[in-house]
């Protein structure tokens, strides 16, 4: 089973350095709290994460998680809700929890198929940041990896 890497832009535009910038557009994270998910074994990504380290957070997302993403947050080209029903019409999903199950077992790759929208707009934590948006995790700041703890900051931002 694929591992998938939930990605959040932390900081801000101003002082971005162009190559940080570049790279962050590449990913599909144009403004602050914007979530992408991608697979943990796609060419190049350690690559552009060890670039933008110092403006995203990023970690494994859970099946879980990624289910109450989709029915909160997903959005459709266009800009509509996605629904149980244009999952159902598009990709045979009956549920969100189905449509999490098929992206996380690589059926629908999130950032190549054309229904749903690959970045998430998220809102700033409930109860805040707990450390400095400036310094790693392990500093405690909220920069950088944090494999499964992602999942308790994307709760706390749907």
């Amino acid at each position: 089973m694929p591992v998938l890497y939930a990605i959040i832009r932390v900081r801000g535009v101003p002082d971005t350095p162009p190559d940080v910038e570049h790279t962050l557009k590449l990913l599909r994270l144009r403004k602050k709290y914007h979530m992408v998910i991608y697979p943990k074994d796609l060419p190049g990504l350690e690559g552009m994460l060890r670039v933008v380290k110092d403006w995203v957070t990023w970690g494994e997302i859970d099946e879980e998680t990624l289910a109450q993403v989709l029915e909160k947050r997903g959005r459709v080209v266009g800009g509509s809700k996605l629904t149980s029903e244009l999952l159902k019409k598009y990709f045979n999903a009956g549920s969100y929890e189905e449509m999490a199950r098929k992206i996380f077992t690589g059926e629908v790759l999130l950032h190549k198929q054309e229904v749903i929208k690959p970045v998430f707009r998220l809102h700033p934590p409930r109860g805040g940041f707990k450390g400095s948006i400036k310094k790693p995790v392990g500093d405690h700041g909220e920069i950088g990896y944090r494999g499964p703890a992602i999942n308790e900051l994307i709760k706390r931002m749907l």
